[in-house]
C-alpha cells in the first residue's frame, strides 16, 4: 500500500520558488502517486520549476492582494478536504509562512500537526514523521493514529533538491470559500535584510563563530573570511544573544539549519543545539583551544588553536593568493 495524494504548502517570491518548496517535493515525489503544490498568485510562472522537481499539478488560491497567505490557503485546503477532493497528506515547509498555514489548517481540521519532521516514512496507508529529539541527540518516529489527512512541518534542508526532468505541472485554481475576519489581516510593510554574497541557507561555504571569538569587534574577522571563500558567515546562539550579529545569522535548533560544503566552525564549542543546526555538513571545521570541546567530536578536520592567531594567519594567505 503506500500513499495516493500529497499536497505541498508552496512558497514563490516574484516568480521564484522557494527551495524549502523544491526540497519538499524531492521527498513527496517518492511517497505518493499525485503530488500538487497550493500557491498564492498566478502560478503559470511556477509550473515549470514545480513539474520539472516532480509535481503534478499547482494550484492557485488567488492574488493575495496585501492579505497573508494563512487565512487563505488553510481555507482552501480544509474546503477540499471537506467534499473529499483533498490529500491524504499536507506537508508545509518551517517557515513563517508555513507554521502559519499548517497550524490554521489544523484548527479548521480538528487534526493535530507533527512538527519539527526531518524525515518522512510510508508505513502502509500512512506516513510517520521523524524528529529529532533531546537536543538532536535522537530520533523518534511519530505517526496519526486517526483518519483523516495528516499535517506535517518539516525542517528545511531535511531532503535535497533535485530536478527530475519532468513535464510542467497543470495549472487549476482553487476555492477558498469565506475567509470570515480572518481576513482582515494586511501586510503593511516588508523588510528585507540588506545583505552582499550567498544566503546562509543556501552557500556551500559558511563561517561560523561563537562565544571563543571574544567580541564584536572581532567578529569582523568571520565576515572577512566568508568572504574570501565566497562563502556566508553564520554564528551561534551565544552570539547572537549577546547582540553582537542580527538572528538572521544564527546556525542552531532555533535559528537556521545549513548544510554546506564546508563548515567552518570558529571558537564554537559544540553545544547539542548548535550541532543539530550544522551537523549535515559534508565537511566539517573546528578551530577552538580547548582540545576537549564537543565541537571536535563532529569535526572532519580540526585544530587545537586560538582564532585570534589562526584566522589572521589564514585570511592572509588567502589575501596572497
Amino acid at each position: 500500500m503506500g500513499l495516493s495524494k500529497i499536497w505541498i504548502y508552496g512558497e514563490a517570491r516574484e516568480g521564484v520558488v522557494a527551495t524549502t518548496t523544491l526540497e519538499l517535493l524531492a521527498k513527496a515525489r517518492s511517497l505518493a502517486d499525485t503530488v500538487d503544490v497550493v500557491v498564492q498568485g498566478d502560478a503559470s510562472p511556477l509550473a515549470a520549476d514545480l513539474g520539472a522537481h516532480g509535481a503534478s499539478s499547482v494550484l492557485s488560491v488567488g492574488d493575495l492582494g496585501e492579505g497573508l497567505p494563512g487565512p487563505r490557503v488553510a481555507s482552501a485546503i480544509a474546503g477540499a478536504v471537506s467534499t473529499g477532493t483533498g490529500p491524504d497528506v499536507v506537508l508545509c515547509g518551517t517557515t513563517y509562512d508555513g507554521r502559519d498555514v499548517a497550524g490554521r489548517l489544523s484548527a479548521k481540521l480538528d487534526a493535530p500537526v507533527i512538527t519539527n519532521v526531518v524525515d518522512l516514512v510510508v508505513d502502509g496507508d500512512r506516513l510517520l514523521g521523524v524528529e529529532p529529539v533531546f537536543g538532536g541527540t535522537t530520533d523518534v518516529t511519530t505517526g496519526f493514529t486517526g483518519a483523516g489527512t495528516a499535517i506535517f512541518l518539516v525542517r528545511p534542508k531535511s531532503f535535497a533538491a533535485e530536478d527530475a526532468g519532468g513535464a510542467p505541472a497543470t495549472v487549476g485554481a482553487i476555492e477558498t470559500g469565506d475567509l470570515g475576519n480572518t481576513a482582515g489581516a494586511v501586510v503593511k510593510n516588508r523588510f528585507v535584510e540588506e545583505s552582499s554574497g550567498p544566503k546562509l541557507d543556501e552557500a556551500s561555504i559558511v563561517v561560523a563563530g561563537g562565544r571563543g571569538i571574544g567580541d564584536a569587534e572581532k567578529y569582523e574577522m568571520i565576515e572577512t573570511l566568508a568572504t574570501l571563500l565566497k562563502g556566508a558567515p553564520g554564528a551561534s546562539r551565544a552570539v547572537v544573544d549577546s547582540g553582537w550579529v542580527p538572528y538572521s545569522y544564527q546556525v542552531g535548533q532555533t535559528g537556521k539549519v545549513v548544510k554546506p560544503a564546508v563548515y567552518l566552525a570558529c571558537g564554537i564549542s559544540g553545544a547539542t543545539q548548535h550541532l543539530v543546526g550544522m551537523k549535515g555538513s559534508q565537511n566539517i571545521i573546528a578551530i577552538n583551544k580547548d582540545e576537549e570541546a564537543p565541537i571536535f567530536g563532529v569535526a572532519d578536520l580540526g585544530i587545537v588553536g586560538d582564532v585570534h592567531k589562526v584566522l589572521p594567519k589564514l585570511i592572509e594567505a588567502l589575501k596572497a593568493r
